[in-house]
């Protein structure tokens, strides 16, 4: 069974786009829910809300609960990936390492082919993509340089342009993988209906600024 490592954010809804572009309909999607906000493996913002991408996608998701803990967590990403007899899995790594390896490790184990379709791919060519064929906004900034007005914020071609500027001032990563940002999709290509929020947040804890999404519904695309 083909199967994604599925967050919600822009980079695991692209992977699964780019399965399907090499002709690989994606089966499953792999959802893993920490109790811990800052996973050093998984996606924490607005989690509960993929259950409308997986319906606007027209594919199964499960939903695997983690405490999140430091390596522990992989532990059951791999049990995942035994109970659903996945033998190939795309992820939206980017350039982070520490998930792809860990990840690849764990698949090796199991003889499951592992697919990382977006490693080091050009940030502006992401950021262009993003802009012109899908609908994704900026959930959590963490990092120097990201202020209020990213929250909630749609990843355009202005916000290419700041991304590209606050990499140029900071050295941030423009495609977060430095855990700059988070991000959800809204609507992508292969989205049979769209995302649409009627009530949502912001709020600061530290450094860290959170756009929490309250209620959503699925609506027609125009």
């Amino acid at each position: 069974m083909i199967a994604a490592l599925f967050s919600g954010g822009k980079d695991s809804t692209l992977a699964v786009h780019r399965a399907h572009d090499a002709g690989k309909d994606v089966e499953l999607l792999i959802t893993m829910v920490s109790e811990n906000e800052y996973s050093y493996m998984f996606h924490k913002p607005n989690i509960q809300f993929t259950p409308m991408q997986a319906e606007a996608l027209g594919i199964r998701q499960v939903m695997v609960g983690t405490k999140g803990e430091k390596e522990k967590e992989l532990a059951d990403l791999e049990q995942a990936l035994k109970d659903n007899g996945i033998t190939e899995l795309f992820t939206g790594a980017v350039a982070s390492s520490y998930q792809k390896d860990r990840i690849e490790r764990i698949c090796g184990r199991l003889g499951i082919a592992a697919q990382s379709p977006l490693w080091h791919i050009d940030p502006m060519e992401e950021l262009t993509e993003l802009s012109d064929d899908f609908n994704a906004i900026v959930t959590q900034v963490s990092a120097e340089g990201f202020d209020d007005s990213f929250l909630g914020a749609r990843i355009d071609g202005a916000m290419a342009e700041r991304l590209m500027k606050l990499k140029e001032k900071y050295e941030t990563n423009p495609l977060f993988e430095g855990g700059e940002a988070e991000s959800f999709v809204l609507d992508a290509p292969l989205f049979r209906k769209a995302i649409r929020i009627t009530g949502a947040r912001k709020e600061w804890e530290g450094q860290v600024g959170r756009y929490i999404i309250e209620k959503a519904e699925l609506v027609e695309k125009r």
